[in-house]
């Protein structure tokens, strides 16, 4: 994909979604934090179910701290690696009492810091919390970046960098979301949706199998 095609690739999704946000909820950088932290191997679905009804006894790290790991089990036990999970934010909201004031750090390094976030995680809190123009690769936004052609790379870090030079400058911004809301309901692993696709001109992936070949999972 060339930069033109790259170009026209963002504004149809910026055309067919001009404001795209997480499907996660909340109402604050520490609630996000706690969702994305959350959602790791688990969908937006089942921790929204959680944080829901946790978020109305618990909004701060002080007030997790004070509900402890069994206070805050209840709430997230149907999401996935929920033991480790719960260990994780009772000793992020720890240092985030001690060191930060009880606030979301805005570096990088800090983020990683935090027991449980990754760099995935801090990209996801740079960009949607705090406007940073980062691109989180998850599961979508690699399969999306392979398959179309966009930014291909054998590992997370590698698409991360390739859609950081190829991205234009001026769609950085939001297509962390984009990507990840077309791969979620358009681009989907098992059966791709080409037929409803608005960049499906662009797409490699299409090429590819209008010329007979096997089409496989990425």
């Amino acid at each position: 994909m060339n930069s033109e095609q790259r170009h026209t690739f963002f504004s149809q999704l910026k055309a067919n979604n001009p404001s795209p946000e997480t499907e996660l909820e909340y109402s604050s950088p520490f609630e996000l934090l706690v969702a994305v932290l959350l959602s790791a191997q688990a969908t937006d679905v089942s921790v929204n179910k959680g944080t829901r009804s946790l978020f109305k006894i618990a909004r701060t790290p002080s007030e997790f701290l004070k509900l402890g790991e069994e206070g805050i089990r209840p709430y997230i036990q149907h999401i996935g690696l929920y033991r480790t999970k719960g260990k994780h934010l009772q000793e992020a909201c720890r240092i985030l009492v001690n060191k930060h004031h009880s606030t979301v750090p805005r570096t990088r390094e800090e983020l990683e810091a935090l027991p449980g976030v990754g760099r995935k995680t801090a990209n996801v809190i740079l960009n949607t919390a705090f406007g940073e123009p980062t691109i989180a690769v998850d599961t979508h936004i690699f399969r999306v970046s392979n398959r179309t052609g966009l930014a291909p790379g054998k590992d997370v870090n590698e698409v991360e960098r390739q859609l950081l030079k190829r991205v234009p400058t001026e769609f950085l911004q939001d297509a962390h979301h984009w990507l990840i809301l077309h791969g979620r309901y358009t681009c989907k692993a098992r059966t791709p949706d080409c037929a409803q696709c608005i960049v499906e001109p662009l797409c490699g992936y299409r090429h590819k199998t209008s010329k007979g070949k096997i089409r496989g999972n990425i």
